[in-house]
Order: C-alpha cells, then structure tokens, then sequence
C-alpha cells in the first residue's frame, strides 16, 4: 500500500502502483471527468503515472493554469501530427505553450499561407475526432537518437544530445511520435476550442546562423466562448497596434536603408516626445533632481569595470578603434553618472544626490525580436542615478515609487503589477557582489515596498547582474502587461568603481546607487501610450490639439486670428484653409483623431464665437471664444 497526501491535508491509502487517473476517480467522478493530469510530489505527471511510493498529490483540473498550460501543449502536438500527415517528410522543431497559447516550427520546402493553416485546422479537428491517446513511452538516450535518425529528424536528434539523462521519454499519437517531457492530456477528444492565428519565420533555437523554420503560432481555450472573447481581444489589439496607428497620424517611421531597430520620430511623433518629456524634466525638478547629460560612446575599458562586458556582452555592439583604443556604443547609463560623481569628493551633506538623464543607448537585438516602438535598438531610457547613504536608502526608494504612481496615473496608467526581481538559487555565477550586500539591497526594497503597503510577486532569478529590482508592469486599457518603471539597488558598482563619500566621522563610507526609470524607454512607452488610447489621445498629450475649420474662404481672417490667439495660450492648432468642402474636412479632422475640430462660418465670425466639435462628445454647439479657451486650459491643467 501507498499512503497518498491531498492538498487539503487528508491522508488516504491505496494498492501500489495505482494511477493518478484512478485516485481522481476514486475521490469523486466530477473530479476524474476535470482530471488533466497530476502534481506527485511537486512533479507534473500524466494521469496514467503509477504512484509507487508514499507522495503528496494534487489533481490539475481544467480550471487551472496548469491546466490549461497542459491543454495547449497537447493541442500543439495535435498540430504537429496534423502537419506531419499534411506535408510527408517535414522536419520538426520544438512546441513549446507561451502566454495565451503555443507555436511549434516546421522545417519544410513548402511556404505555409491562410489556407494552409485552415487545411491544418481541418486536419487537427480531423484528429480530435478520432480521440487519439496520448501514450508517453521512454527510451534509452541513445536508442532515442537511433529512432529519430530513423525517421529524418536532425532537430529532435539535436536535442537529445543536449540531454543529459539517461533515458528520454517520448509521447506517441496513433502513427505520430514526439519528443517531449510531457505531460499530456489522455486524448485528443479532450481539445474542445482552438484556432490557428498566423506564421511567421523563425531561426532554429534563436540563432540566425541556423536554419529559417516557420512557425505556427495557435491558442486554446477549454471552451469556444472563451477563445471567442480571446479572438475578440486579438481583433481590439489588431486595432490598437502602434505600428499602424503610426503610420494613420504620421507619427514615426522605420527605414531599413537606415537600420533595422532605429526610430524616425516625425514632427507629430516629435511633438508627443516632447510634450511627456517635458513633463518629466518639470516633475523631477520638483522633487529635487538634477538633469546631466552623458555621451553616446566610451572606452570599452569603463564596461569591463562595470561587470557589463562580462554579463551582458550579446547585447552590445562591436568595438570600434579610435586612436589605439576600443571604443563602445553605450547600453547603459550608470558608469557615466559614476564617473561625473567622482570629479570630486562628497560629503554626506552633499546626499542624497538625485541625477535624471534622457539618456540614448544601444543594444543588439536579433532583427526576428524588433517589433515596432517596442523592440529597438536605440532608445532613449528616462534614467535616474541617486547617490545616497544606506540609512536614506529605503526613503529614496519610497520616493521613486510615488513618482512612478504620480507618472503613471498622470498618463492614464492606473492599474499595474509589482514584481520583486531577485537572485535565483544555486545561480551566483550570474551576478556580482556579496551575499551581505545582495541581502541588504533587497531587504531595502521589500521595506519600501510593505512600507507602501503595495502587493507584489517575488521573482526568483529575474534580478539585474548587480542588484535586486522592483518592476512595475502597467496594464493598459485592454489589459495587457507593459514594462514600466523600474527600481535598482545597486552596491556593486559603487564597490568597482570605488565611489565614496565622506561620512561625519571623517572617513571615507561606500555610497549607495540607485538606477531607476519612472516610464521606461521613450521609443517602448510612446507605443504603450498609442495602444493604451489607440492614437485618441487627451488633449494634453495629442500632437495636434484643435484644427479651426472656415467654411468658406469669407471666414478665412477669422479663422487665422482665431489661431493666433490659440497659439498664445500655448495651443497646438492648426487652420485648414483649403478649398475642401467642410464634411470632407471634418472627416479628416475626426480620422487624424484631433481632440477639438472649431467650425467657423459668418455667424461665428460676427460675434467672436466658435461651434466645438469634439472627439469625446461629438458636437458641443456654439460657445464664446473665451468660454472654449477656459474649458480647453482647464482639460489640459486636469489632465483628463
């Protein structure tokens, strides 16, 4: 007998050898007809695994994560056996789920388009219908290699050799067999509602001197109501997508002639970077920062003190010479603040000292990650650098998270995830310094955090090579996760570059370094922005705020005037005075998503008023010029 502990605490006995499918039949059918699969001793296992010795179990059901996690596995292989039987002789690469569904890469001579992935849907609910079980099988290492040279799969002999165990454990379907850790649910019959959403070319395992794959990107729901709410999603996100809103307001371009990665902010785009960077300048100095500015390259020498060119060297680009020394693209900002901190020594009188930059930097990313606004290779980072003592240290911290709440809410950003970035265990040859500081730096931060009474997730092994983080993640108004600002405790870097300040007894103390940005990249964040109001801007952020729209050339004076005393109360307006018939000069108005469109005709002209057309409300009628001045100054004063 075994002795099998539930999640509830209850201890129950069953024979040897019994499986997890059995004990979720035993314990109740409502729980066996859910089962997916089981957690045996904090392993996920098969329903058909046989429980052999005394373990704590719990049942993975359908209305779990892991659940459905094990549901999109299952239905990728689905569609790999679908493929497999579509295209005789395809080479296969990996199916791994993501969020929100799962992909799976084909080598074949074949180039998959819309109908081939409705011909590979047909297919897979072909295979649902046959409810195919799913049966795991485990081989020897090197029987496992033999059997897939057998059948013409490089790849999976690939990764078998990455393997270090003995025995590799496959999962067969019908005819079909794959490679995988598993596990799986029991049949095929189980997938109730999935859909095929696009492909794309994909270098094997991430690196661009392997061979291009394509990749079938896929999701699945447990049922159609939720994949259709999550199709739903996908349309509104399709909607919002800051590439093509971009290119509608002529806000940014991208020009492969110029490089891959490397934004080109047209004048509206400009505009809307000044306008929050201005913002941003005006809010540090309020809170006692000062701004510097740094250069765009340094001696590779400054890196390698830092720790970069040891830890995150793949993101850098290639030395240049100049004369006789080596010479690199910056990735970060902080070595730069150290070293303007050490043009002279600082008291603790001088601390804390708070050092903002809209900062440029460079980084490599492969050309299959770049992804609009989102994933550049130059971005200007809001950085901050502050310099302080280990007792300022926790208030530093707490005053950064209210300047992030204050930016983030100022730009409509109100609902956001904390996540507390750390060390990951038995992982110390990714990070520099000593344990003590290691702890102190994060003991800091979770003060600060508590202190605020702020929730957050603590994320073993996402800390920066230096130091631990907090990581603020936004949602948007759709509800999708962005990467926002984000707080670094550093003392590694003050510990390389030997930065000191001069305490009240005299003697020289190590200083405390802070890296934080309150909204991140400007090229990430503009994106977010456009997303988050798909391109509808409030009216203090829109690129062009009114347009005034004469209807004949009779109000054109009118109309000018009119513009010139908006632009002295620092109004972005434009005056169309073209020869277009005023509904064709509405229209364009109202699809460049100008927040106020003014209508002058002879009525207006005479008597010093304007009828307000707005975005929010439609058409507000005719109001007093100096009324719409006062309802437009406070709209942008509030905010809203």
């Amino acid at each position: 007998m075994v002795k099998i502990t539930l999640p509830d605490g209850t201890k129950k006995e069953y024979r040897e050898n019994i499986t997890i499918g059995e004990v979720a039949s035993n314990i109740g059918s409502r729980l066996s007809e859910r089962a997916l699969a089981g957690k045996a001793g904090g392993v996920l296992v098969d329903l058909s695994f046989p429980i052999k010795e005394d373990i704590s179990l719990s049942v993975i059901t359908d209305d779990t994560e892991e659940g459905l996690e094990i549901l999109r596995h299952s239905t990728a292989h689905i569609m790999a056996q679908a493929v497999s039987r579509l295209f005789p002789g395809v080479k296969l690469g990996i199916g791994p789920t993501i969020e929100n569904g799962f992909y799976y890469d084909f080598s074949l001579q074949h180039s998959l388009s819309e109908d081939d992935l409705r011909k590979i849907e047909e297919e897979m609910a072909r295979i649902i219908q046959e409810d195919i079980a799913f049966k795991r099988m485990e081989l020897p290492r090197d029987v496992a290699i033999q059997k897939m040279e057998a059948l013409g799969q490089p790849f999976k002999v690939e990764l078998i050799k990455d393997i270090e165990d003995d025995t590799v454990s496959f999962y067969l379907q019908g005819d079909f067999v794959d490679l995988c850790r598993g596990p799986h649910i029991q049949s095929s019959r189980k997938v109730k509602a999935f859909k095929l959403l696009s492909v794309a070319g994909a270098y094997w395992r991430g690196k661009e001197t392997n061979p291009m794959l394509q990749r079938i990107y896929g999701t699945a729901f447990f049922t159609q109501s939720e994949l259709d709410k999550y199709l739903r999603y996908l349309e509104e996100a399709e909607k919002r997508d800051h590439r093509k809103i971009g290119r509608d307001l002529d806000l940014f371009s991208f020009h492969e002639e110029g490089g891959a990665g490397l934004t080109f902010w047209h004048p509206k785009g400009a505009r809307i970077r000044n306008i929050i960077e201005n913002f941003w300048r005006e809010e540090h100095f309020k809170r006692g920062y000062e701004i510097v500015y740094s250069p765009h390259i340094a001696k590779i020498n400054l890196w390698k003190t830092s720790g970069h060119w040891n830890f995150y060297r793949e993101s850098m680009y290639s030395p240049i010479e100049v004369d006789g020394h080596e010479y690199i693209l910056k990735p970060m900002n902080c070595p730069f603040a150290v070293l303007i901190y050490k043009t002279k020594l600082h008291s603790y009188r001088d601390l804390p000292l708070r050092w903002g930059e809209l900062g440029t930097v460079y980084r490599y990313e492969r050309s299959g990650v770049l992804h609009g606004l989102l994933r550049v290779r130059g971005f200007t980072q809001d950085d901050a650098h502050i310099f302080c003592t280990p007792d300022q240290l926790e208030g530093e911290i707490l005053g950064v998270i209210e300047l992030a709440q204050f930016m983030l809410s100022s730009f409509g950003f109100n609902e956001y995830e904390i996540e507390l970035s750390v060390r990951g265990k038995g992982e110390k040859e990714k990070y520099i310094g000593r344990d003590e500081i290691w702890d102190h730096a994060e003991n800091s931060l979770k003060l600060a955090l508590d202190k605020k009474g702020l929730k957050y997730r603590r994320m073993e092994g996402e800390a920066k090579f230096y130091g631990p983080a907090i990581d603020i993640k936004v949602k948007d108004a759709i509800g999708r996760g962005w990467q926002g600002p984000t707080i670094q405790v550093d003392f590694n870097l003050p510990e390389r570059f030997d930065v000191n300040y001069v305490g009240p007894d005299g003697l020289h103390h190590r200083v405390v370094m802070v890296h934080r940005t309150v909204l991140g990249a400007m090229e990430r964040f503009v994106g977010c922005l456009i997303e988050h109001y798909a391109g509808d801007f409030p009216l203090w952020i829109a690129p062009v705020q009114m347009r005034i729209l004469p209807i004949t050339d009779a109000q054109r004076d009118y109309a000018k005037k009119l513009q010139n005393q908006l632009l002295m109360k620092n109004f972005r307006v434009e005056c169309d005075t073209s020869n277009a018939k005023i509904n064709y000069k509405i229209r364009e108005g109202t699809l460049e998503k100008i927040p106020y469109l003014l209508i002058v005709g002879d009525k207006e002209s005479g008597s010093d008023t304007v009828s307000v057309r707005s975005r929010k409300n439609g058409n507000e009628g005719v109001m007093a010029t100096e009324d719409f001045l006062n309802k437009a100054e406070s709209e942008v004063r509030e905010k809203r």
